[in-house]
């Protein structure tokens, strides 16, 4: 979920409401807040995909990494943009050049294409974006995966 601009806890929530001589107990504003926050979050979110696409530094990181489900190891892999918002997750139990497609048309169709496509020097990334028609745009390095570009130190993971 998106941050809320202005955080307050709900029984800050409650107070305000109580100053302008509404009684609302902090748990029906938890309940409003878990119903009606997500439409919120999707309005807020489609809004800003739409102004991001006219953005000319739409850029994407992609990453995978090991989680465990129920014992076993899967690949988690994800789209992360230019301001750190998750755009796709996706997750499989191999990392071949059949995953690294599915997700990525996945993600494209959702949020469009990417200018520029952040990756690490796995060989599955590159077979995708070749398949899907991205080559161009694909960026690999050694710290091209840093998303903190300001930071002068190397991702520790």
């Amino acid at each position: 979920m998106l941050y809320v601009r202005f955080p307050l806890s709900l029984h800050n929530v409650e107070d305000l409401l109580h100053e302008r001589s509404i009684e609302v107990s902090h748990e029906t504003i938890r309940f409003w807040r878990n119903r009606f926050g997500p439409m919120f979050v999707a309005k807020i979110r489609k809004k800003r995909v739409q102004q991001l696409r006219t953005y000319s530094n739409w850029r994407w990181h992609l990453e995978e990494m090991l989680v465990k489900i129920n014992g076993q190891t899967h690949y988690l892999w994800r789209a992360v943009d230019h301001e750190d918002e998750m755009l796709e997750t996706y997750v499989t139990k191999r990392r071949d050049h059949k995953a690294a497609p599915r997700f990525l048309k996945k993600s494209m169709k959702r949020h469009s294409h990417p200018h520029i496509v952040v990756t690490d020097k796995l060989r599955s990334y590159s077979a995708a974006m070749k398949v899907i028609g991205n080559a161009g745009r694909q960026e690999t390095g050694r710290w091209s995966d840093n998303r903190a570009e300001n930071s002068h130190q190397p991702c520790r993971r």
